[in-house]
């Protein structure tokens, strides 16, 4: 009797040792988010731009331990989505490296950049401040690039536009191509802050394009994403890679319609003429990645403008 239950507990004993290890990783994290929840981190509420959707490059925190490169990168991408404005987390000391990736991450403005594109135009930064401490303490504090004042002002003419232009038997192409029209005959590119970086408008942010009538890329991408986003419509933006070191940059919207992600982009479907006439093209108007790139290739110049980076935007190579 006491052989048999000798080998009834190394057979239970076996069958622990087999579970541990097979989820070690699991068993890990549990223990140091367990930990480091007991160390003050105070997670605020959401506002109300925060975005559901998820990505491949990137997706929302869940308990804000990190582990790894990939998990920092998902914080911050949370802290920004979320609309946090000050926000601290811990790094665990299994992660070694935790503290040089939370440094090379805050500190490059291309990776700081892919970030931003994901979020809310309303949740977008102009820049974030992160300060670490010794003991891993990481403080995240975000400066976001519209003020309480701008949003209300362009949320009540995004309201009336809507009202006056679409109604509820539109579907949803027509009523991205209603926007899109509206938005390209109320706007102008503003050559000046283009060409001398300089400008009396806000043309490089929605106000710009909505109650100014005047944009940038960045202006008229940051209109149709909020319309976008107004209809339930996934999308996000999507930029130049940066490597692309004789061009200035680029960014437009990309916009996910019947089963699939197409490019949207007003900035070249409002091109600017030496005569000042004022034109309405749909040539960028949701069109495939093959679509973009046989427009792009099709003329004498090759257009450069719309070459992106792969491993960021990979939607559109799934």
């Amino acid at each position: 009797m006491k052989f048999i239950l000798k080998n009834i507990i190394a057979i239970i004993c076996s069958i622990i040792i087999i579970g541990v290890a097979l989820n070690i990783n699991k068993i890990s994290h549990f223990i140091v988010n367990h930990l480091y929840m007991t160390n003050n981190i105070v997670i605020p509420d959401a506002n109300e731009y925060k975005k559901k959707d998820e990505y491949l490059y990137i997706q929302s925190s869940r308990d804000y331990i990190p582990l790894s490169y990939g998990d920092i990168l998902n914080i911050y991408y949370s802290i920004t989505n979320n609309g946090f404005k000050e926000f601290t987390f811990y790094c665990p000391s299994e992660y070694g490296n935790c503290v040089n990736d939370v440094s090379t991450i805050s500190n490059d403005p291309e990776i700081l950049t892919y970030i931003n594109n994901f979020v809310h135009p309303f949740n977008g930064f102009s820049n974030i401040e992160t300060t670490i401490s010794e003991s891993g303490e990481v403080n995240v504090k975000v400066n976001y690039l519209y003020t309480e004042e701008e949003i209300n002002k362009i949320n009540d003419k995004v309201n009336k536009i809507y009202k006056e232009n679409i109604t509820a038997n539109m579907s949803d192409y027509d009523k991205i191509k209603t926007i899109h029209d509206y938005i390209i005959n109320h706007t102008k590119y503003d050559v000046e802050r283009n060409e001398k970086g300089t400008s009396k408008y806000s043309s490089n942010k929605a106000n710009g394009a909505l109650l100014e009538g005047y944009a940038t890329c960045s202006g008229y991408t940051d209109a149709m994403a909020i319309f976008l986003d107004k209809m339930n419509i996934k999308n996000y933006k999507i930029a130049t890679e940066l490597m692309q070191t004789d061009i200035t940059g680029h960014v437009w919207n990309a916009v996910y319609l019947d089963g699939k992600w197409l490019h949207l982009d007003l900035t070249w479907d409002d091109p600017v003429s030496s005569s000042g006439t004022d034109y309405l093209q749909h040539k960028y108007f949701l069109i495939t990645d093959k679509e973009l790139k046989d427009i792009d290739n099709s003329g004498d110049i090759i257009i450069k403008d719309h070459i992106y980076n792969g491993r960021i935007y990979r939607e559109f190579k799934a």
